[in-house]
């Protein structure tokens, strides 16, 4: 890692802020690239790393899904086994809510949000570190249960008496259990650190609402985790208590009752939905203006709806157990909410059409993806309003309808929400232009598979085809165009063509490192700060940090009104206005020292989870090498010496400086 130096020029400033005062330094990392990215505290690095770590298991819940296709694809089915396909589709829905879409939330939000707040860093770097590696481990423990006895097979909600001993005897469950709990550690630590991120750190001038609305979506997000975290924590434990130590929470012939589950999980559970889908709707809060040559129409109606759903996702967790035998009372409040609750997401939808409205649109693979979000994200939000009526809720309930739903909500919404944000910021991230031709074949096909695989789906159920059976009978086929055997080999191929698409964007990644176009400064004619710097970002974000008067900060610097024809007019190239930046560099860049002890720390707790399946003497050796870490986290110095600082000097020229830690 280069050292970060003052420009001959600079001169001490007679006002110093805190992250000037300590001189300039060098981040010490050691020497090989290895260990560079193992122990970084970089928010950038950390946030790549999350995305590889979400990429990896969305590819893993992929291949799931395409052996679930293959099982249905035919009556009788033969490809997996009653037990196998419950481990199946368990692993599958676990795996992309807590290990693809909340992690590929985290790594979008590590690596911009600082950046477009302009701020040098996340105000808990090591413990953003952390919270990588627990992920990291987390997801280790969920698919450990693969290769020790078998995987969870209760679903991925996990209902009670299923998840209990007498009906899952093998250790996948404690495994699920176990896993969980860390994957949703690593969220609260992660979503902690982003509050005060946003809260504390956010560059001069920059008011609430002139953030950019990803960094709004992303805060409202963290404090949906630090609200509904606890909740799933608490139903974890008591089935933690249940199955290792002989508690009986939810055992009906000692008085408890199981919907007690339900009601935790789901209290989690639909907030949970907001999670994933409210950073895609940010992402597109900032793509969709930028490929239409417009502002974001209604910014604050935006803000204000995203907090909105937020607030009332809280109040709308029973509409999942309408068929739970509730009583009228709670069914039609819960059914009011559910209602309710499409009017702040309405809003949103027509603010992004009104954003296109009239716009000079250029048609990007980010924007495909854009588009292709407001359309699939609404089909599959009126799909969710019939649930709102109790009557048809509790007959689609369990249905294929049901599934239909929640994958284009999900995968018509999150993921093609993600993708969008892949191609708009993969050159601000690797400095190189993702290919548009096969980004093109990526958008059409995820499109056309997405459809063929899940618009089936509501006939299915509508046809009675319950969820999570592993076959259906040709006896039970039907006939006509409601014929279950013609629909599901629709979904299956479907599947297939879905996954060449997610396929070409892998080839497209591949490409790009190879034989990439290096990345203008400003591709996109963009609007936010994150753009007010180098492609790659510097390892200290900005040489200044900016002073913001407008929202759109970046946008603002480049154009202003020709008041004779009340139009923009560009006055300034983005090399300018990066170019103005560097020559009015900081004196003096504080970057914190990388640390080994977050990911020794991680690797206690996993090990200490494990001494749960395993015994007393395993959980010892964790809970040792938890509190060693702990008091060498403690003890490790959070930056450099004095004696490895290089003090401004009144010319302002800088020295080298011997290598650090």
């Amino acid at each position: 890692m280069a050292i970060i130096e003052r420009p001959d020029t600079a001169t001490v400033p007679a006002v110093v802020t805190p992250s000037q005062a300590f001189g300039v330094i060098k981040r010490p990392v050691a020497s090989s690239g290895w260990r560079e990215w193992l122990f970084t505290v970089d928010h950038k690095k950390i946030g790549i790393m999350y995305g590889a770590v979400a990429l990896f298991f969305f590819i893993v819940g992929g291949v799931e899904a395409l052996l679930i296709r293959l099982q249905l694809a035919a009556p009788d089915g033969r490809i997996l086994s009653a037990d196998q396909y419950n481990q199946m589709f368990t692993m599958h829905g676990t795996t992309m809510v807590f290990l693809f879409g909340m992690p590929m939330a985290a790594a979008f939000a590590n690596y911009f949000l600082p950046l477009q707040i302009g701020a040098r860093d996340v105000a808990f770097p090591r413990l953003n570190a952390l919270s990588l590696w627990l992920l990291v481990v987390g997801g280790l423990i969920l698919n450990a249960s693969w290769f020790l006895g078998g995987a969870a097979d209760g679903g991925w909600f996990m209902y009670a008496p299923n998840s209990g001993p007498v009906f899952s005897p093998s250790n996948g469950v404690d495994y699920w259990v176990l896993g969980l709990q860390v994957a949703g550690l690593a969220s609260l630590i992660g979503s902690i650190n982003l509050i005060v991120t946003v809260l504390n750190m956010r560059a001069p001038g920059m008011t609430l609402m002139k953030m950019p609305i990803f960094t709004w979506m992303i805060l409202v997000v963290q404090f949906l985790l630090v609200f509904s975290l606890p909740v799933i924590t608490v139903a974890l434990v008591l089935l933690m208590f249940q199955r290792s130590y002989g508690a009986t929470f939810f055992d009906v012939s000692q008085g408890a009752d199981p919907l007690l589950w339900q009601h935790l999980f789901w209290i989690f559970g639909h907030p949970e939905v907001y999670v994933l889908i409210l950073p895609a709707f940010g992402i597109i809060s900032e793509v969709l203006p930028t490929f239409s040559r417009k502002p974001l129409f209604g910014y604050p109606f935006v803000v204000f709806s995203g907090a909105a759903i937020g607030l009332v996702g809280f109040g709308v967790w029973a509409h999942h157990m309408f068929a739970s035998g509730l009583g009228p009372v709670s069914v039609a409040v819960f059914s009011i909410a559910t209602m309710a609750i499409a009017i702040p997401t309405g809003v949103k939808v027509f603010n992004w059409l009104l954003t296109m409205w009239g716009g000079k649109i250029w048609y990007t693979t980010a924007m495909k993806f854009a588009i292709g979000l407001v359309t699939l994200f609404t089909i599959g939000g009126l799909s969710g309003v019939t649930h709102s009526v109790a009557p048809s809720d509790t007959q689609q309930t369990d249905t294929y309808y049901i599934v239909a739903h929640f994958h284009y909500v999900l995968f018509g919404g999150m993921v093609f929400g993600l993708f969008s944000g892949f191609y708009y910021w993969w050159p601000k991230v690797f400095g190189k232009m993702l290919n548009e031709k096969l980004g093109s074949w990526n958008f059409w096909l995820m499109v056309i598979g997405m459809n063929m695989t899940f618009g089936p789906m509501h006939i299915l159920g509508l046809q009675g085809q319950p969820r999570r059976m592993y076959v259906w009978t040709e006896a039970r086929a039907g006939e006509g165009f409601f014929n279950l055997g013609f629909w599901n080999l629709i979904a299956s191929i479907g599947s297939f063509i879905l996954a060449a698409g997610v396929l070409f964007f892998l080839i497209n990644i591949v490409h790009t490192a190879k034989k990439g176009k290096v990345a203008p400064a400003d591709p996109w004619d963009a609007r936010t700060l994150e753009w007010i710097t180098t492609n790659p970002p510097k390892p200290h974000n900005f040489d200044r940090i900016p002073v913001v008067h407008h929202l759109d900060e970046f946008f603002h610097r480049k154009y202003a009104e020709d008041t004779a024809t009340h139009t923009m007019k560009r006055y300034a190239t983005a090399e300018e206005v990066i170019k103005a930046e560097e020559d009015a560099a900081d004196a003096h860049i504080h970057l914190p020292s990388p640390s080994y002890w977050p990911l020794v720390l991680a690797l206690g707790i996993g090990v200490l989870c494990m001494g749960v399946v395993y015994g007393v003497p395993v959980m010892v050796v964790g809970a040792a090498i938890l509190v060693f870490s702990v008091f060498g986290w403690v003890l490790e110095p959070s930056t450099a010496d004095d004696s490895e600082i290089d003090p401004p000097s009144v010319d302002g020229s800088t020295k080298e400086i011997a290598p650090i830690g």
